[in-house]
């Protein structure tokens, strides 16, 4: 194990421009609203957020003194405290993946952050660094994963001009070992503009912008007369509809290729690794092994592109923020086809069934007869009030009608979307009405099962049956209305895993 040391300096400066991104709303409230307010509230407003960022900027610095770090080919070490001090150790088993993400500033300095993510619930759940050199942060990589043997002290951190060399190098270029299974194309990324409705995140953010800007500036008011002329004339408003659909299209296609451009998935013999963005870059790495289940998503948009969404479910969390549920995701408009060629690409111990098992159409009416909770509520409501909607009296009996076919439909689309199948050492359930989701997972893997049946299904000789699996949250998957003699089968199935399961 090498020496404790502290963490890098410049994460006192990210620190506080968080602080400062945080306080921007105050700031302008309290400093620029309300800047020649006598109200005793806004007075003592300024004194107490004065003081707050104060002692804030000083628990910065004082943590950055009284927090240190160690590792080895082992385990992390963390030390924190000065008269009250405290050690975590957490070894590299623990480990479930790893989340790396380099925003602007991180991009300006050199630097980047990373986040270790183990299965342990609470604050200890991961080992993060917010600021970290790239060389460090390659260096735990490569002491976690076993794939380079380094002697620690050998490299030496201040070593600028070779991590100019390594960094400045293309980024197509990557390890020998690795092999690239998808890079998104034009084409892929003008397929996921356009279905994922990002083009219509504009109209939105210019209405937002114009009422923050209206509330402070008074706009409206001022331009009255320069609006009622705009309106007059219908070839202006016709430019500037068709500017907005323009410009609105250039937007969808600019932000969804700043989200997932750069785009890469790939992987070593041990590992996965997928890559993104352009200004905020994101990995997210995971062992093999450490892959619980997998996800194949589609919406109805997406089955008529013939496209679908990977993701991969592990026992560890899966990043923060907005990023939280997409890092573990296998690029979210890959061709169908394409999909299923990689999974079994990096994947190659799990097997994918395309003919499944259908329900039974007596399953059909237990879904159809199954009483809606929705729908009885909202006719209750309805016909107590029996109010007027778009001027029409009858609205309190034809609304629920029209909401009996809805969830009539959604229940015929999911009875016919379900499917199953238990493959050898796998299963396979389909579920979903307007979205479906396709869940496969090793035996080994499934932690528990469950067989469950109501009055209706008793009656009719059907079940449900259910797995879980190792995730956070901990996570379900099944199937309703099956036969009974699937149950069987089903609980037999799982007691195979006994020769499976490996305990560490």
């Amino acid at each position: 194990m090498i020496p404790a040391k502290r963490y890098n300096p410049l994460l006192m400066l990210f620190q506080l421009l968080n602080l400062m991104k945080n306080s921007i709303f105050f700031v302008v409230f309290l400093f620029v609203i309300k800047a020649g307010s006598d109200s005793a509230f806004i007075k003592y407003g300024k004194v107490i957020f004065i003081l707050t960022f104060v002692i804030t900027f000083i628990s910065i610095i004082i943590k950055w003194f009284t927090t240190k770090y160690a590792f080895d080919n082992k385990s992390f070490y963390l030390y924190k405290g000065v008269f009250s001090k405290s050690e975590r150790s957490i070894p590299f088993s623990k480990i479930q993946n790893i989340n790396r993400h380099t925003a602007l500033f991180h991009r300006i300095f050199r630097v980047t952050s990373i986040s270790f993510e183990t299965g342990i619930k609470g604050e200890d759940a991961a080992v993060k660094f917010d600021v970290l050199s790239r060389i460090e942060a390659d260096r735990m990589e490569a002491q976690l994963s076993g794939a380079v043997h380094v002697e620690i002290s050998s490299i030496q951190e201040s070593d600028a001009n070779k991590e100019k060399l390594i960094y400045e190098e293309d980024d197509s270029k990557v390890s020998p070992n690795r092999v690239i299974h998808f890079k998104p194309t034009k084409k892929d990324t003008l397929k996921a503009s356009f279905t994922s409705f990002s083009f219509l995140l504009l109209i939105p953010l210019i209405a937002s912008l114009y009422f923050k800007i209206n509330d402070i500036f008074h706009v409206e008011e001022e331009a009255k007369g320069v609006i009622s002329g705009i309106l007059s004339s219908w070839w202006i408003v016709f430019g500037i509809i068709l500017l907005l659909v323009i410009a609105s299209a250039a937007f969808g296609v600019v932000s969804t290729f700043l989200k997932y451009g750069k785009y890469e998935i790939s992987s070593d013999v041990d590992r996965i690794y997928i890559t993104k963005g352009v200004i905020n870059e994101s990995s997210f790495s995971i062992s093999k092994e450490k892959v619980q289940a997998l996800e194949i998503k589609q919406t109805i948009l997406k089955r008529l592109f013939g496209l679908a969404e990977v993701k991969l479910t592990s026992a560890g969390s899966l990043g923060s923020g907005e990023d939280k549920h997409e890092i573990n995701s296998l690029y979210p408009y890959l061709p169908i086809k394409r999909a299923y060629e990689i999974i079994s690409e990096i994947l190659p111990t799990y097997e994918v069934t395309q003919k499944m098992v259908r329900l039974p159409k007596k399953s059909l009416w237990v879904r159809l007869l199954w009483p809606s909770w929705i729908w009885i509520l909202t006719t209750a409501v309805l016909y107590y009030f029996k109010p007027v909607v778009l001027n029409m009296e009858q609205a309190w009996w034809i609304i629920p009608v029209i909401l009996l076919v809805v969830i009539g439909i959604a229940r015929l689309l999911d009875f016919y979307n379900t499917q199953y199948v238990l493959n050898d050492c796998f299963v396979q359930f389909k579920t979903g009405s307007l979205t479906t989701t396709l869940f496969i997972s090793k035996r080994e893997k499934v932690i528990e099962v469950k067989v469950s049946r109501n009055i209706i299904q008793k009656l009719l000789g059907l079940a449900s049956i259910k797995t879980i699996n190792r995730a956070k949250p901990i996570y379900h998957a099944g199937v309703e209305d099956v036969p009974q003699d699937v149950t069987n089968v089903f609980c037999k199935w799982y007691r195979g895993r006994s020769g499976e399961i490996k305990v560490e």
